[in-house]
């Protein structure tokens, strides 16, 4: 299973959007075609909701299944037909 960690995404310790915005759509979201995908839920800092719907959003065109949580009690938040 392949991990998208959101502090991966802060900058100085905190969620910027615009910054945010800008690494995601330099994503090459291909790479995760077909693949169980867990959204990692834990950060260093708060993490709005905003920012796991545009991961889980982009992720759907991909995804066999989208997870949201930690390895061990990852909740399935998405599942390809």
């Amino acid at each position: 299973m392949k991990t998208i960690a959101l502090d991966d995404f802060l900058t100085e310790g905190i969620l910027i959007e615009k910054k945010f915005r800008q690494n995601i759509s330099q994503i090459n979201w291909k790479k995760y075609h077909n693949e169980n995908v867990l959204i990692k839920g834990c950060s260093e800092a708060p993490i709005p909701t905003w920012a796991y719907l545009i991961i889980a959003s982009n992720l759907a065109k991909h995804a066999r299944k989208i997870y949201f949580g930690e390895a061990r009690r990852a909740i399935e938040i998405f599942k390809q037909n």
